[in-house]
C-alpha cells in the first residue's frame, strides 16, 4: 500500500492545478503529479513498482548508483513521452535508444520542461571515509520549480554547503543514511540552517544501519517547531 500526499499552494487566484500530489515509493524513489504532468523521481524497482501510476512525463535520475538508476527498470517502463534528465555519469550509461529523450544536466545548469523550471544542484561526501560513494560533480541533487513552489531532492549527500545554501524551499526531501550519505544529527543540524517549511525524510534505511527518523524530527523541531517533519511510507516492503 501507498500512502499519497497532496500539496497545495493557498492563494486568491488558486486552482486545482496548483495541487502536488506525492506518491513515495520506495528509498529515493517517487512519483509527483501536477498540473496532468507526472514525474519520476530515482525509478527503480522494475515496471512492477509503477503499478497503477500514471506514465511519466518527466525523469530526474540524481545518480549511477543502482538505488538510483536502473536501466532495466526504465527499458520495462513506458517511457516514450518522457524527458529524461541525468546528470552525465548516467548517461553515459544509457544505450542509444534513450539519447533522444536525454537532458545532461551538470550541477548548476537548469532546464525547462512541462512548465518546471528544474535545477541541478550538487551531491558528494564530506566525511573522509565515505568520499568514495560520491565524488563532487558526479550525481544531481534538484530543485523543482512547479505550482509556485520549490521542491528539494537531495539524492545522496551529506550536509554540503550548497544544500545549506538553499533558500525558499517548501518542501524538502533529506537522506539520511550510514555510511552512504550522512548522520541523523548532520541532515537536522542542515535542515535548520536552510529551513524549508517541510521536510520529508527519505532514503533513511540501508544495511545495517537504520536511522531514527524520530530522533530526526525531534532535534529538527526542537530548535524550529515551525518546519514541518512529514513522515511517508518509503519502505512499505520492508525490502531496504
Amino acid at each position: 500500500m501507498f500512502f499519497t500526499l497532496y500539496i497545495t499552494k493557498v492563494n486568491s487566484q488558486q486552482e486545482p492545478s496548483d495541487a502536488i500530489k506525492i506518491i513515495p515509493i520506495a528509498h529515493a524513489t517517487a512519483v509527483l503529479e501536477w498540473n496532468n504532468i507526472t514525474i519520476y523521481i530515482d525509478p527503480v524497482g522494475g515496471k512492477k513498482a509503477f503499478e497503477n501510476q500514471k506514465l511519466p512525463d518527466l525523469i530526474l535520475i540524481t545518480d549511477v548508483h543502482g538505488d538510483h538508476f536502473s536501466l532495466e527498470t526504465l527499458q520495462e517502463l513506458d517511457t516514450k513521452k518522457a524527458k529524461i534528465m541525468v546528470p552525465k555519469a548516467v548517461a553515459d550509461k544509457m544505450p542509444d535508444e534513450f539519447i533522444p529523450q536525454i537532458d545532461v544536466l551538470h550541477n548548476g545548469d537548469t532546464k525547462e520542461r512541462h512548465h518546471i523550471l528544474v535545477e541541478a544542484v550538487p551531491m558528494y561526501n564530506l566525511r573522509t571515509e565515505a568520499l568514495k560513494f560520491h565524488v563532487k560533480g558526479r550525481g544531481n541533487g534538484y530543485v523543482l520549480n512547479m505550482g509556485g513552489q520549490r521542491l528539494y531532492f537531495s539524492g545522496d549527500t551529506e550536509d554540503i554547503p550548497e544544500m545549506r545554501a538553499l533558500q525558499n524551499i517548501d518542501k524538502a526531501f533529506i537522506c539520511m543514511n550510514l555510511p552512504y550519505t550522512m548522520t541523523v544529527d548532520s541532515a537536522a543540524d542542515a535542515v535548520l540552517e536552510f529551513q524549508p517549511k517541510e521536510i520529508y525524510p527519505y532514503h533513511y534505511r540501508g544495511r545495517p544501519n537504520v536511522s531514527d527518523i524520530g530522533k530526526f524530527k525531534t532535534l529538527v523541531n526542537t530548535n524550529n517547531p515551525n518546519i514541518k517533519v512529514i513522515q511517508l511510507d518509503w519502505y512499505p516492503n520492508d525490502d531496504f
